[in-house]
């Protein structure tokens, strides 16, 4: 499961392509990231890059929900941003309700087979 734009960037199934979205912005971006263990500072930098458009990260890590590092969870509370950390499917399904409720939320998704 993947993201993709729908009706005011609601999260859809496109393949195998992986993208990390803003709805605040209307955008979604590619992401390479294909395990829990590439999540780092670097590979979130566009998230940071939000300033205070973004309230809310889901980060779908894939089939199972991992822990992340405490570092990145320094860089979140640094930013101001909050984490959820959760399944892919459990994150895509939250970001859909979150947007119908016109928050400014964003979604890094490692895509499932």
């Amino acid at each position: 499961m993947t993201g993709g734009p729908l009706h005011g960037g609601q999260v859809r199934d496109q393949g195998r392509e992986r993208f990390v979205g803003h709805i605040n912005l209307g955008s979604i971006r590619a992401w390479d990231v294909t395990a829990p263990s590439e999540v780092t500072v670097e590979t979130l930098a566009p998230v940071f890059q939000e300033g205070e458009a973004l309230e809310l990260l889901l980060l779908g890590t894939g089939v199972q929900a991992v822990a992340i590092s405490d570092a990145l969870r320094s860089r979140f509370r640094e930013a101001r941003i909050r984490l959820d950390v959760m399944q892919t499917g459990a994150a895509a399904r939250t970001f859909n309700v979150l947007v119908a409720e016109n928050r400014k939320v964003g979604a890094a998704l490692i895509a499932v087979d």
